[in-house]
């Protein structure tokens, strides 16, 4: 059994749980089935009619969907899963399930509590610290309660895994002094990219170019949110840097869901001229194609402590693409690959002369051959985000079971 705690529409699902499944499938014995739990939030659920063939598709694929409903972290959400634990108990018993497989420590919470009254191993995958995030990004208060039970459930949850698999290697190095564990076995498997649909043909696009009016346009895309774990105003500072320095022939993409109100106002702060802000939506069966109409990329995560420790899913679909990546300091491993291969530009403080560094950086990026750069960047994206990372991993754990 997989247990999330995002919606099966999130990208989270469809980018980042789907494609490890189909390869967890392979290393299990023949006509073995994963149960997939999601946590649907409001805004992004399904039609009854979309559920249906949505489980449809799945369960020719040996997967069956077990949506539940999302209920934020805190003790509505404990009395509810409290009830849904049984529930899950039964099924467990019911339908042989060996493993339970947790993606990121919120789902590792309930995977923890159902290994305990199951007696199943547990699987912990994506482990990275959640609860000292929430803080750094001030969604919670320090000390506050949510931090505490989270917290303990993660070092719970660490004690008893069987198998953990983190995104960094400095994780290994945390767990030890946070949780106060002696350090157990652990993989690392970054965010992993699908290499056959982020490719060179999905770069530059002449028919979106024209329908968005990017011809000879120098582009700036970034796919993702704003605020939370995500920088907002300075990401727009960094914008009138950019076209400070390029001018009328700068653009900025956002593949976002951002209101445009909010992209507006940032846009009036930082004196942006708001017309050269694209913002668009687009299902993840298009990202590639329109992440491809940018010359570079943008992962403006909150440089906070724990981000060292994350594994930033569009650094991978950027590297893919050859896109050089203009990113915060001590993010994931991937400040560090830019910054010593000189396939982007790394910004240590949030100010105009580190912002202005990073733009003229960029620039000498894209006057180098354009095929030149792109091999180097591709071949980052096949060295640290190729799904034979995970194939092995996977290996590691369910393949040597006994067929």
């Amino acid at each position: 059994m997989v247990l999330t705690s995002w919606s099966y529409k999130d990208a989270l699902i469809q980018t980042y749980t789907l494609p490890y499944l189909k390869i967890i499938l392979k290393k299990l014995p023949e006509g073995s089935r994963v149960f997939l739990l999601t946590q649907e939030q409001e805004s992004l659920k399904m039609r009854p009619d979309e559920l249906t063939a949505v489980k449809k598709q799945l369960m020719e694929d040996g997967i069956v969907l077990l949506p539940f409903k999302y209920i934020p972290f805190g003790p509505q959400a404990g009395l509810a899963w409290t009830k849904s634990l049984l529930l899950l108990k039964k099924l467990v018993k019911a339908e042989g399930i060996d493993y339970l497989h947790a993606f990121c420590t919120p789902a590792g919470a309930i995977g923890y509590m159902l290994s305990l009254i199951t007696d199943k191993p547990l699987v912990l995958d994506s482990f990275e610290p959640h609860a000292e995030a929430m803080v750094e990004n001030k969604t919670w208060r320090p000390g506050s309660i949510s931090y505490k039970v989270l917290l303990l459930l993660e070092k719970l949850q660490y004690r008893r895994a069987s198998y953990i698999v983190s995104a960094t290697e400095g994780m290994r190095k945390y767990a030890r002094e946070k949780y106060g564990v002696a350090e157990k076995k652990m993989w690392v498997k970054p965010a992993c990219v699908d290499l056959e649909l982020f490719t060179s043909a999905k770069l530059k696009q002449q028919r979106l170019l024209n329908e968005l009016g990017l011809q000879d346009k120098l582009v700036c895309v970034y796919a993702g949110k704003f605020g939370g774990i995500y920088l907002d105003q300075e990401v727009f500072d960094f914008f009138k840097v950019a076209y400070d320095y390029w001018g009328d022939r700068f653009r900025v993409l956002l593949l976002t869901n951002q209101p445009r109100n909010d992209i507006d106002t940032w846009c009036k702060r930082a004196g942006v001229p708001a017309e050269i802000v694209l913002d668009l939506f687009v299902p993840h069966s298009k990202v590639a194609d329109y992440m491809g109409l940018g010359d570079f990329a943008l992962t403006p995560v909150k440089p906070v402590p724990t981000k060292r420790y994350c594994t930033p899913i569009k650094n991978g679909e950027y590297w893919a693409l050859g896109l050089p990546v203009v990113t915060t300091a001590n993010i994931s491993d991937d400040s560090g690959i830019i910054d010593q291969n000189s396939i982007g530009a790394v910004i240590e403080t949030l100010n105009e002369e580190p912002y202005l560094a990073a733009v003229k950086k960029i620039d000498s990026l894209l006057s180098q051959p354009k095929e030149e750069v792109f091999t180097k960047i591709r071949n980052i994206a096949k060295r640290y985000r190729s799904f034979d990372i995970a194939e092995h991993v996977y290996q590691e754990i369910y393949g040597a079971k006994e067929k």
